[in-house]
């Protein structure tokens, strides 16, 4: 594999992911409720603790694409 097959790779892992966590950001500005009562059908969580947990998993996630696909592609496109 060469730079730019790798680089590609990670360029298309970081628009998918970023795509991904827009939707998701979406979803649960809009449809937050609804994400709730899906999710409180399979685990009896209140509302307070959901919103805390569905935050710090989309926050982590970000730091994920940024770490793992967004840094690295920007790093690979600086080598040339």
């Amino acid at each position: 594999m060469d730079i730019a097959a790798v680089r590609t790779f990670f360029m298309w892992c970081s628009i998918l992911n970023v795509g991904l966590l827009i939707l998701s950001s979406l979803i649960l500005t809009f449809a937050r409720g609804w994400v709730y009562r899906k999710h409180s059908r399979w685990y009896p969580i209140p509302e307070e603790s959901f919103n805390v947990v569905i935050y710090s998993f989309i926050g982590l996630f970000k730091l994920f694409v940024y770490v793992f696909n967004i840094v690295p592609f920007v790093a690979l496109a600086i080598m040339g």
